[in-house]
């Protein structure tokens, strides 16, 4: 029988989820019981739905259908107050990341969801990957590297009334180009580590925020967290960079490139694509009809994630790189850092923050020494 699921957030990014509602219902895998948005979505010709009830307010859509599973693809900022609404009709929930703003939002989620008996999914799909499955069932010794060089013209920054802010209507706002563009990244770095020992918590954090360009949030980021038994992950990742990485995480010799699920174990002579990708919302909907099937990104696998996330959008404000260091990008749009793909790389590589090397724009390091949560909270 078919699962009835609806989508709130159906424009922008709640394309991809259209997408996959068109071909799951073309399986008859799933209903799709509405679609909301506050702006008019015009039908796409990979998922044209036809059919499908539209509403404007989530809430006449949740009374009016009924939906078994809800897909929440609104801001960031919008989530709690839409996740919460979702659970009290009775329906599971697949949530885009970031989840929430903060670990306090996290635990009030993470408590709905105990006491309505629901499911929550949250949106870090890299983590269906076969590839990282693989890389952790091989369990590589070794500090973790993550780097990333993209490119986001000025434009991207004007898509939303959020995009490149620290706050929107007096509420933090989770954007920059650690906790948002490279969100998987992050994500995926916590699991590694986290496989790799008896746990995985940070009790420091070194972090350097960068801007080339007039917004509140960073566009280059560059962390180092230490482990409680030492063990260290380092990113640096860049949405400024005239030279494409797609994305690289690092463990001792092994390297993932995560958007393209192409791996080297140690041996290996060069990244071979692992194939397979399993769904989150197939995930969520086998795992209702199954138990057994474990969900791959459930809201308290996503704790450490958020945590980190919050203190990086709660530190000072970033730095900017001045003008001597920046150049136009060929396409227009926009300015880039000369340099930065390769000093992201050797940020992952070598351990070391710009501010520890020869990096002549590097600012200050902020240092957050991380307080321990009781274990009951830091396993939700």
């Amino acid at each position: 029988m078919a699962t009835r699921v609806a989508l709130i957030g159906a424009g922008g990014h709640g394309l991809s989820h259209r997408r996959t509602l068109q071909r799951l219902s073309d399986a008859g895998t799933v209903e799709v019981a509405g679609l909301c948005d506050r702006q008019p979505v015009e039908a796409h010709p990979d998922a044209p739905l036809p059919g499908v009830p539209f509403y404007r307010d989530h809430r006449e859509l949740l009374a009016g259908e009924r939906p078994e599973i809800v897909i929440v693809c609104t801001p960031p900022h919008t989530h709690l107050a839409i996740a919460l609404d979702v659970l009290a009709v009775g329906a599971d929930l697949l949530l885009e990341k970031p989840p929430v703003m903060s670990s306090f939002e996290h635990d009030r989620l993470a408590a709905a969801v105990t006491e309505s008996g629901r499911l929550c999914q949250v949106g870090f799909q890299a983590l269906g990957s076969a590839a990282l499955a693989e890389l952790c069932a091989a369990a590589p010794a070794g500090p973790i590297g993550v780097s990333g060089a993209w490119w986001r013209p000025d434009s991207y920054y004007e898509r939303a009334p959020w995009a490149g802010r620290r706050a929107v209507d007096g509420r933090p706002v989770l954007d920059g180009a650690l906790v948002n563009p490279f969100a998987h990244a992050l994500m995926q770095a916590l699991v590694l580590a986290d496989e790799g020992g008896p746990g995985f918590r940070p009790v420091r954090m070194e972090l350097e925020r960068y801007r080339t360009r007039p917004i509140e949030t960073d566009d280059t980021t560059f962390l180092r967290l230490t482990g409680n038994d030492g063990r260290r992950i380092t990113v640096g990742v860049t949405l400024a960079s005239a030279v494409f990485i797609a994305g690289e995480i690092r463990v001792g010799d092994a390297v993932l490139e995560y958007p393209t699920d192409r791996l080297r174990l140690s041996g290996q002579a060069g990244l071979q694509r692992v194939p397979g990708r399993t769904g989150l919302l197939e995930n969520l909907i086998e795992h209702r009809r199954d138990p057994r099937t474990p969900l791959l990104a459930p809201l308290a696998r996503t704790g450490l994630f958020t945590a980190v996330a919050e203190a990086i959008v709660r530190a000072p404000a970033p730095h900017v790189i001045g003008d001597g260091w920046l150049a136009p990008h060929p396409d227009g749009g926009g300015r880039v850092v000369t340099g930065i793909d390769e000093i992201v790389r050797e940020v992952a590589e070598t351990d070391r923050l710009p501010s520890e090397t020869r990096v002549p724009w590097a600012g200050e390091v902020h240092r957050i020494v991380v307080e321990p949560r009781p274990a009951s909270e830091a396993s939700r």
